[in-house]
């Protein structure tokens, strides 16, 4: 809803600023004289030279496009400035403005390895900013989420609460996350008969963010200088369903914990490391913890089933 509000406020900011700008042509007398002036000029021309022309009528839908473009553009660019996003950026941008990677972050790497009982320094130097892939098996044992998470869990946690953070709602008719809880039980605990569904979400409340962390800790193998950022990402949804093949828009790597579920990743590198990296593969199951540089990796994921998915993860610096 508050998306929705804020794209009213730009389409009524922008018909004003339109107007304004109508309106100072009309005071400057350009549709009176100036332009029959020039209109007339240029037709002069055309006609002994053969150039082309260009009559009232497409003068003024070239401005207006190019007064649509810029506005747009400058929308863009001031929307994003502030906000990063787990979401993909539209493609046209990924490929002008991301930079080219450096292709030894996987030009090694075969498989996507699980280990455990990991020391932190080693985790560092081989993992945590190598844009190496890892997936470390033993990382959630007394970890209350294993056994508190649920949809009924994350219904009665938000109930009540105006959550208007970031929100994806994928291939659903969901549009914000009271739509998610609002689905009927019959369809949440993924009855036959009823539409599949897979959703995600940021946490940017600090009070659930505060009753979150109390069943769950930071992850022991990160570094000991590592700052967990304090923005929780949820991804909940039915066995078939995930994300679709996308890299994102954030600032640091990241964890994801595999709390109910099993989880298919399909990773491939930059595509300028098309030629040197593979395409990976790796399931992620309960209790398993995937470390990847979204930011480098595109990737995909697809709920294994026959169970409903919970995955929660955050950044790190």
């Amino acid at each position: 809803m508050a998306n929705q509000d804020h794209t009213k406020k730009q389409i009524v900011n922008a018909q004003k600023e339109l107007r304004l700008i109508l309106n100072k042509i009309d005071s400057l007398g350009i549709t009176s004289r100036a332009f029959v002036s020039w209109h007339a000029n240029s037709q002069l021309r055309g006609t002994s030279s053969g150039k082309f022309t260009i009559n009232r009528k497409h003068f003024w839908g070239l401005a207006l496009c190019t007064w649509i473009i810029y506005y747009m553009t400058k929308n863009y660019i001031d929307s994003t400035r502030y906000k990063k996003c787990l979401i993909e950026t539209p493609g046209i941008f990924q490929k002008i403005f991301r930079p080219a990677e450096d292709c030894s972050m996987c030009a090694d790497v075969q498989q996507v390895e699980k280990i455990f009982n990991v020391d932190p320094i080693e985790f560092e130097e081989l993992y945590a900013y190598s844009g190496r892939p890892v997936v470390v098996i033993d990382a959630t044992k007394n970890w209350k989420a294993m056994t508190e998470f649920s949809y009924p869990f994350f219904k009665n946690l938000y109930f009540g609460q105006n959550a208007n953070c970031q929100f994806f709602p994928y291939k659903t008719e969901f549009k914000n996350l009271q739509d998610v809880f609002n689905m009927s039980d019959n369809r949440a605990l993924l009855k036959p008969g009823t539409d599949p569904w897979y959703v995600g979400w940021s946490n940017c409340d600090e009070q659930i963010g505060m009753t979150l962390r109390q069943y769950y800790h930071r992850p022991y193998f990160l570094p000991t200088t590592a700052e967990n950022e304090k923005t929780d990402w949820i991804f909940m949804g039915s066995p078939g369903y995930g994300a679709p093949m996308h890299v994102d828009d954030v600032d640091y790597p990241s964890w994801q914990a595999q709390i109910k579920g099993s989880k298919l990743w399909i990773l491939e590198p930059p595509r300028e490391c098309h030629y040197q990296c593979d395409k990976l593969q790796v399931i992620v199951e309960p209790g398993e913890i995937i470390i990847l540089d979204t930011n480098r990796w595109y990737h995909q994921t697809k709920i294994i089933p026959n169970d409903l998915s919970i995955t929660i993860g955050a950044e790190y610096d």
